[in-house]
Protein backbone atom coordinates (compact mmCIF):
# COMPACT_ATOMS: atom_id res chain seq x y z
CA UNK A 1 0.00 0.00 0.00
CA UNK A 2 1.53 3.20 -1.40
CA UNK A 3 0.04 5.96 0.78
CA UNK A 4 3.06 9.04 -1.68
CA UNK A 5 1.49 10.73 -4.26
CA UNK A 6 2.68 9.42 -7.90
CA UNK A 7 4.56 12.00 -10.20
CA UNK A 8 1.65 13.18 -11.83
CA UNK A 9 -0.53 13.98 -9.14
CA UNK A 10 2.07 15.64 -7.37
CA UNK A 11 2.27 17.96 -10.94
CA UNK A 12 -1.55 18.17 -10.58
CA UNK A 13 -1.02 19.39 -6.84
CA UNK A 14 1.63 22.24 -7.51
CA UNK A 15 0.25 23.67 -10.86
CA UNK A 16 -2.90 23.99 -9.15
CA UNK A 17 -1.53 25.43 -6.17
CA UNK A 18 0.43 28.00 -8.29
CA UNK A 19 -2.43 28.85 -10.12
CA UNK A 20 -4.57 29.28 -6.95
CA UNK A 21 -2.07 31.54 -5.27
CA UNK A 22 -1.46 33.85 -8.11
CA UNK A 23 -5.03 33.99 -10.32
CA UNK A 24 -7.19 33.64 -7.17
CA UNK A 25 -5.60 34.82 -3.80
CA UNK A 26 -4.84 38.68 -4.78
CA UNK A 27 -8.88 39.22 -5.34
CA UNK A 28 -10.55 36.32 -2.93
CA UNK A 29 -10.52 39.15 -0.50
CA UNK A 30 -12.88 41.42 -2.31
CA UNK A 31 -14.59 39.13 -4.71
CA UNK A 32 -15.93 37.82 -1.13
CA UNK A 33 -16.77 41.15 -0.13
CA UNK A 34 -18.30 42.61 -3.36
CA UNK A 35 -20.51 38.89 -3.54
CA UNK A 36 -19.16 38.78 -7.19
CA UNK A 37 -18.01 35.91 -9.47
CA UNK A 38 -14.97 36.24 -11.86
CA UNK A 39 -15.32 34.63 -15.27
CA UNK A 40 -11.21 36.03 -16.29
CA UNK A 41 -10.75 33.15 -13.57
CA UNK A 42 -12.72 30.36 -14.91
CA UNK A 43 -11.58 31.02 -18.72
CA UNK A 44 -7.70 30.60 -16.85
CA UNK A 45 -9.05 27.27 -15.48
CA UNK A 46 -10.38 26.10 -18.70
CA UNK A 47 -6.92 26.90 -20.24
CA UNK A 48 -4.95 25.18 -17.81
CA UNK A 49 -7.45 21.90 -18.53
CA UNK A 50 -8.66 21.65 -14.99
CA UNK A 51 -12.28 22.31 -16.07
CA UNK A 52 -12.52 18.50 -17.16
CA UNK A 53 -9.53 16.86 -15.14
CA UNK A 54 -11.27 13.47 -14.77
CA UNK A 55 -12.70 13.04 -18.01
CA UNK A 56 -11.54 11.29 -21.44
CA UNK A 57 -9.95 13.78 -23.53
CA UNK A 58 -12.55 12.17 -26.54
CA UNK A 59 -14.96 14.64 -24.60
CA UNK A 60 -12.60 16.84 -23.74
CA UNK A 61 -11.08 16.25 -20.80
CA UNK A 62 -7.73 16.13 -19.25
CA UNK A 63 -7.47 12.10 -19.23
CA UNK A 64 -6.69 12.22 -15.49
CA UNK A 65 -8.32 10.51 -12.31
CA UNK A 66 -10.83 11.21 -9.97
CA UNK A 67 -7.93 11.28 -7.46
CA UNK A 68 -6.10 14.12 -9.59
CA UNK A 69 -9.44 16.23 -9.52
CA UNK A 70 -10.18 16.17 -5.79
CA UNK A 71 -6.32 17.47 -5.19
CA UNK A 72 -7.29 20.37 -7.68
CA UNK A 73 -9.85 21.08 -5.67
CA UNK A 74 -8.30 21.14 -2.23
CA UNK A 75 -5.31 22.95 -3.61
CA UNK A 76 -8.25 25.70 -4.80
CA UNK A 77 -10.20 25.86 -1.64
CA UNK A 78 -7.50 25.98 0.40
CA UNK A 79 -6.92 29.69 -1.20
CA UNK A 80 -10.67 30.16 -2.20
CA UNK A 81 -13.40 27.95 -1.51
CA UNK A 82 -15.92 29.96 -4.05
CA UNK A 83 -13.87 28.46 -6.74
CA UNK A 84 -13.09 24.89 -5.64
CA UNK A 85 -16.84 24.46 -5.37
CA UNK A 86 -18.05 26.53 -8.79
CA UNK A 87 -15.44 24.15 -10.39
CA UNK A 88 -16.53 20.80 -8.29
CA UNK A 89 -20.58 21.50 -9.30
CA UNK A 90 -19.33 21.95 -12.79
CA UNK A 91 -17.51 18.54 -12.62
CA UNK A 92 -19.02 16.28 -9.90
CA UNK A 93 -22.73 17.14 -10.12
CA UNK A 94 -23.24 18.65 -14.01
CA UNK A 95 -20.32 17.29 -15.84
CA UNK A 96 -20.51 13.47 -13.73
CA UNK A 97 -24.06 13.38 -14.64
CA UNK A 98 -23.92 13.49 -18.01
CA UNK A 99 -20.62 11.15 -18.39
CA UNK A 100 -22.41 8.30 -16.47
CA UNK A 101 -25.97 8.40 -17.84
CA UNK A 102 -25.94 10.36 -20.91
CA UNK A 103 -26.05 9.37 -24.69
CA UNK A 104 -23.12 9.56 -27.33
CA UNK A 105 -24.82 12.43 -28.53
CA UNK A 106 -25.29 14.51 -25.23
CA UNK A 107 -21.87 14.03 -24.19
CA UNK A 108 -20.15 14.97 -27.09
CA UNK A 109 -22.23 18.10 -27.31
CA UNK A 110 -22.25 18.73 -23.25
CA UNK A 111 -19.65 17.22 -21.34
CA UNK A 112 -17.14 18.18 -24.22
CA UNK A 113 -18.38 22.12 -23.51
CA UNK A 114 -18.00 21.97 -19.83
CA UNK A 115 -14.54 19.81 -19.34
CA UNK A 116 -13.27 22.32 -22.43
CA UNK A 117 -14.79 25.12 -19.99
CA UNK A 118 -16.49 26.49 -22.84
CA UNK A 119 -19.70 26.36 -20.67
CA UNK A 120 -20.18 25.86 -16.75
CA UNK A 121 -22.53 23.68 -15.32
CA UNK A 122 -25.09 23.76 -12.74
CA UNK A 123 -27.31 21.10 -10.90
CA UNK A 124 -31.13 21.87 -9.75
CA UNK A 125 -32.30 19.50 -7.27
CA UNK A 126 -33.49 21.12 -4.21
CA UNK A 127 -36.38 22.89 -4.33
CA UNK A 128 -37.99 25.54 -1.71
CA UNK A 129 -40.16 22.85 0.05
CA UNK A 130 -37.82 20.13 -0.45
CA UNK A 131 -34.23 20.04 0.44
CA UNK A 132 -33.08 16.69 1.86
CA UNK A 133 -36.57 14.85 0.90
CA UNK A 134 -35.90 15.11 -2.85
CA UNK A 135 -39.36 13.06 -3.52
CA UNK A 136 -41.22 15.27 -2.61
CA UNK A 137 -40.42 17.65 -5.56
CA UNK A 138 -42.83 19.82 -7.28
CA UNK A 139 -41.09 20.33 -10.64
CA UNK A 140 -42.94 18.98 -13.57
CA UNK A 141 -42.01 17.59 -16.47
CA UNK A 142 -45.21 16.97 -19.00
CA UNK A 143 -44.37 14.89 -22.87
CA UNK A 144 -45.91 17.25 -25.50
CA UNK A 145 -45.16 15.82 -28.75
CA UNK A 146 -41.16 16.10 -29.31
CA UNK A 147 -40.62 17.96 -26.30
CA UNK A 148 -40.73 17.97 -22.51
CA UNK A 149 -42.48 21.03 -20.58
CA UNK A 150 -41.31 22.13 -17.04
CA UNK A 151 -42.71 24.16 -14.92
CA UNK A 152 -41.77 24.79 -11.19
CA UNK A 153 -38.45 26.01 -9.70
CA UNK A 154 -34.97 25.05 -7.94
CA UNK A 155 -33.15 27.38 -5.41
CA UNK A 156 -29.89 27.07 -4.22
CA UNK A 157 -28.25 26.62 -7.47
CA UNK A 158 -24.07 26.98 -7.70
CA UNK A 159 -23.38 28.52 -10.86
CA UNK A 160 -26.87 30.26 -11.38
CA UNK A 161 -26.83 32.74 -14.16
CA UNK A 162 -23.11 32.05 -15.17
CA UNK A 163 -24.13 28.67 -16.16
CA UNK A 164 -25.10 27.58 -19.42
CA UNK A 165 -25.97 23.79 -18.98
CA UNK A 166 -28.29 22.98 -15.89
CA UNK A 167 -29.12 18.74 -15.15
CA UNK A 168 -32.53 19.42 -14.26
CA UNK A 169 -35.11 16.50 -11.96
CA UNK A 170 -38.91 17.19 -11.81
CA UNK A 171 -41.36 15.13 -11.57
CA UNK A 172 -43.38 13.20 -14.39
CA UNK A 173 -45.64 11.27 -12.24
CA UNK A 174 -46.34 12.41 -8.76
CA UNK A 175 -48.44 9.02 -8.02
CA UNK A 176 -44.94 6.77 -8.92
CA UNK A 177 -43.28 8.78 -6.24
CA UNK A 178 -39.87 8.42 -6.74
CA UNK A 179 -40.39 6.00 -9.56
CA UNK A 180 -41.61 9.24 -11.79
CA UNK A 181 -39.00 11.67 -11.51
CA UNK A 182 -36.90 12.23 -14.68
CA UNK A 183 -33.50 14.04 -15.43
CA UNK A 184 -33.20 16.54 -18.14
CA UNK A 185 -30.33 18.55 -19.89
CA UNK A 186 -31.24 22.24 -19.93
CA UNK A 187 -29.97 25.23 -21.61
CA UNK A 188 -29.74 28.43 -20.70
CA UNK A 189 -30.98 29.36 -23.74
CA UNK A 190 -34.21 27.35 -23.82
CA UNK A 191 -37.81 29.19 -24.16
CA UNK A 192 -39.41 29.68 -20.59
CA UNK A 193 -35.93 29.01 -18.61
CA UNK A 194 -35.03 32.00 -16.68
CA UNK A 195 -32.49 32.82 -13.06
CA UNK A 196 -34.96 34.56 -10.30
CA UNK A 197 -33.17 35.53 -6.86
CA UNK A 198 -29.69 35.81 -5.89
CA UNK A 199 -29.05 34.59 -2.55
CA UNK A 200 -26.59 36.55 -0.07
CA UNK A 201 -24.90 34.27 2.28
CA UNK A 202 -22.63 33.61 5.26
CA UNK A 203 -20.06 32.59 3.20
CA UNK A 204 -18.61 31.31 -0.55
CA UNK A 205 -19.99 34.65 -1.27
CA UNK A 206 -18.12 34.98 -4.41
CA UNK A 207 -20.02 31.68 -6.08
CA UNK A 208 -22.96 32.72 -6.79
CA UNK A 209 -26.43 31.03 -5.58
CA UNK A 210 -29.63 31.76 -7.44
CA UNK A 211 -33.04 30.24 -8.06
CA UNK A 212 -33.94 29.24 -11.17
CA UNK A 213 -37.54 29.20 -12.56
CA UNK A 214 -39.28 26.86 -15.51
CA UNK A 215 -42.32 28.63 -16.74
CA UNK A 216 -43.40 26.06 -19.43
CA UNK A 217 -39.96 25.45 -20.79
CA UNK A 218 -39.82 23.77 -23.35
CA UNK A 219 -36.70 20.75 -23.40
CA UNK A 220 -36.14 18.85 -26.43
CA UNK A 221 -37.17 15.01 -25.88
CA UNK A 222 -33.36 13.72 -27.27
CA UNK A 223 -32.26 16.00 -24.14
CA UNK A 224 -34.22 13.35 -21.35
CA UNK A 225 -31.06 12.22 -19.53
CA UNK A 226 -31.36 8.27 -18.75
CA UNK A 227 -34.94 7.28 -18.83
CA UNK A 228 -38.20 8.25 -17.56
CA UNK A 229 -38.21 6.92 -13.87
CA UNK A 230 -34.40 7.22 -13.47
CA UNK A 231 -34.16 10.65 -12.16
CA UNK A 232 -33.90 9.74 -8.42
CA UNK A 233 -31.40 6.69 -8.90
CA UNK A 234 -29.31 9.40 -11.21
CA UNK A 235 -29.25 12.17 -8.29
CA UNK A 236 -28.41 9.82 -5.56
CA UNK A 237 -25.46 8.42 -7.51
CA UNK A 238 -24.15 11.79 -8.98
CA UNK A 239 -24.29 13.02 -5.10
CA UNK A 240 -22.28 10.20 -3.92
CA UNK A 241 -19.46 11.91 -6.03
CA UNK A 242 -19.94 15.28 -5.31
CA UNK A 243 -19.95 14.37 -1.60
CA UNK A 244 -15.85 13.57 -2.54
CA UNK A 245 -15.61 16.91 -4.19
CA UNK A 246 -17.19 18.63 -1.35
CA UNK A 247 -14.51 17.03 1.17
CA UNK A 248 -11.79 17.72 -1.14
CA UNK A 249 -13.54 21.82 -0.74
CA UNK A 250 -13.65 21.20 3.12
CA UNK A 251 -10.30 19.84 3.42
CA UNK A 252 -8.87 22.86 1.64
CA UNK A 253 -10.86 25.16 3.66
CA UNK A 254 -9.25 23.56 6.82
CA UNK A 255 -5.63 23.31 5.17
CA UNK A 256 -5.66 27.05 4.45
CA UNK A 257 -6.92 27.92 7.18
CA UNK A 258 -3.97 25.87 9.65
CA UNK A 259 -1.49 27.79 7.04
CA UNK A 260 -2.57 31.06 7.97
CA UNK A 261 -3.10 29.91 11.61
CA UNK A 262 0.66 28.57 12.03
CA UNK A 263 2.07 31.24 10.58
CA UNK A 264 0.63 33.84 12.27
CA UNK A 265 1.34 32.23 15.59
CA UNK A 266 5.15 32.32 14.50
CA UNK A 267 4.86 35.86 14.41
CA UNK A 268 2.46 37.12 16.49
CA UNK A 269 4.32 38.37 20.27
CA UNK A 270 3.07 38.08 23.44
CA UNK A 271 4.85 37.94 26.63
CA UNK A 272 7.94 38.41 25.30
CA UNK A 273 7.75 35.41 22.84
CA UNK A 274 6.08 34.42 19.28
CA UNK A 275 2.75 32.69 20.96
CA UNK A 276 3.96 29.37 18.58
CA UNK A 277 5.98 29.38 22.18
CA UNK A 278 2.73 28.31 24.34
CA UNK A 279 2.39 25.05 24.96
CA UNK A 280 -1.99 25.72 24.58
CA UNK A 281 -1.33 27.18 20.92
CA UNK A 282 0.82 24.25 20.11
CA UNK A 283 -1.61 21.61 21.54
CA UNK A 284 -4.39 23.48 18.86
CA UNK A 285 -2.27 23.20 15.85
CA UNK A 286 -1.56 19.53 16.68
CA UNK A 287 -4.90 18.96 16.82
CA UNK A 288 -5.49 20.84 13.66
CA UNK A 289 -3.00 18.98 11.51
CA UNK A 290 -3.97 15.57 12.93
CA UNK A 291 -7.79 16.04 11.98
CA UNK A 292 -6.98 17.74 8.62
CA UNK A 293 -4.50 14.57 8.01
CA UNK A 294 -7.31 12.18 8.66
CA UNK A 295 -9.61 14.06 6.46
CA UNK A 296 -7.26 13.49 3.75
CA UNK A 297 -6.36 10.19 3.24
CA UNK A 298 -10.54 9.09 3.82
CA UNK A 299 -10.97 12.05 0.74
CA UNK A 300 -8.08 10.80 -1.13
CA UNK A 301 -9.44 6.47 -0.52
CA UNK A 302 -12.85 7.30 -1.28
CA UNK A 303 -11.46 9.66 -4.55
CA UNK A 304 -8.83 6.21 -5.42
CA UNK A 305 -11.46 3.51 -4.82
CA UNK A 306 -13.80 5.48 -7.80
CA UNK A 307 -10.87 5.16 -10.07
CA UNK A 308 -10.29 1.43 -9.15
CA UNK A 309 -14.26 0.75 -10.01
CA UNK A 310 -14.44 -0.15 -6.61
CA UNK A 311 -17.91 0.70 -4.76
CA UNK A 312 -17.18 4.13 -3.00
CA UNK A 313 -20.69 5.50 -1.82
CA UNK A 314 -19.68 4.56 2.25
CA UNK A 315 -16.21 6.18 1.96
CA UNK A 316 -17.64 8.82 0.21
CA UNK A 317 -20.18 9.87 2.47
CA UNK A 318 -17.18 9.32 5.49
CA UNK A 319 -15.22 11.46 3.72
CA UNK A 320 -17.82 13.91 3.47
CA UNK A 321 -18.73 14.03 7.16
CA UNK A 322 -15.50 14.29 8.17
CA UNK A 323 -13.85 16.17 6.51
CA UNK A 324 -16.47 19.03 6.84
CA UNK A 325 -16.56 18.71 10.53
CA UNK A 326 -12.85 19.42 10.43
CA UNK A 327 -13.48 22.05 8.41
CA UNK A 328 -15.63 23.48 10.89
CA UNK A 329 -13.51 22.69 13.95
CA UNK A 330 -10.14 24.02 12.15
CA UNK A 331 -11.30 27.27 11.09
CA UNK A 332 -12.97 27.98 14.61
CA UNK A 333 -9.68 27.27 15.88
CA UNK A 334 -7.76 29.32 13.58
CA UNK A 335 -9.63 32.73 14.17
CA UNK A 336 -9.44 31.90 17.86
CA UNK A 337 -5.36 31.67 17.28
CA UNK A 338 -5.70 35.01 15.55
CA UNK A 339 -7.86 36.37 18.96
CA UNK A 340 -9.50 39.72 17.70
CA UNK A 341 -7.66 40.15 14.92
CA UNK A 342 -9.17 36.82 13.68
CA UNK A 343 -12.66 37.98 14.05
CA UNK A 344 -11.66 40.90 11.68
CA UNK A 345 -11.22 41.32 7.60
CA UNK A 346 -8.01 42.17 7.57
CA UNK A 347 -7.36 38.51 8.24
CA UNK A 348 -8.47 35.57 6.16
CA UNK A 349 -9.47 33.26 8.61
CA UNK A 350 -12.41 34.72 9.18
CA UNK A 351 -13.16 33.76 5.56
CA UNK A 352 -12.11 30.14 5.67
CA UNK A 353 -14.49 29.79 8.67
CA UNK A 354 -17.53 31.48 6.72
CA UNK A 355 -17.00 29.65 4.22
CA UNK A 356 -16.48 26.25 6.02
CA UNK A 357 -20.38 25.86 7.06
CA UNK A 358 -21.73 25.35 4.22
CA UNK A 359 -19.84 22.01 4.04
CA UNK A 360 -21.61 20.50 6.41
CA UNK A 361 -25.18 21.73 4.51
CA UNK A 362 -24.86 21.04 0.95
CA UNK A 363 -25.00 17.93 -1.30
CA UNK A 364 -26.65 16.12 1.57
CA UNK A 365 -26.55 17.59 5.14
CA UNK A 366 -24.33 15.63 7.64
CA UNK A 367 -27.21 14.25 9.51
CA UNK A 368 -28.17 12.92 6.14
CA UNK A 369 -24.35 11.46 5.65
CA UNK A 370 -24.93 9.73 9.35
CA UNK A 371 -28.07 8.16 7.95
CA UNK A 372 -25.85 7.12 4.40
CA UNK A 373 -23.50 5.59 6.54
CA UNK A 374 -25.43 3.67 8.86
CA UNK A 375 -27.59 2.47 6.52
CA UNK A 376 -24.64 0.84 4.55
CA UNK A 377 -23.66 -0.75 8.36
CA UNK A 378 -26.79 -1.70 9.38
CA UNK A 379 -28.66 -3.33 6.40
CA UNK A 380 -29.57 -6.85 6.28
Amino acid sequence: MNFLLSEEHQMMQNMVREFALNECGPTAAQRDEDESFDMEIWHKMAKLGLCGIPWPEKYGGAGADYLGYVIAIEELSRVDASIGVTLSVNTSLAGWSVYKFGTEVQKQKYLRAMAEGKSMGAYCLTEPGSGSDAVGMKTAAVLVGDEWVLNGSKIFVTNGGYADIYVVFAQTNPELKHKGIAAFIVEKSFPGFSVGKKEKKLGIRSSATTEVIFTDCRVPKGNLLGQVGEGFKIAMATLDGGRNGIAAQALGIAQGALDHAARYAKERVQFGKPISKLQAIQFKIADMATKIEAARLLTYQAAWREDQGIPYGLQSAMSKLFASDTAMDVTIEAVQIFGGYGYTREYPVERYMRDAKITQIYEGTNEIQRLVISGYLLKD
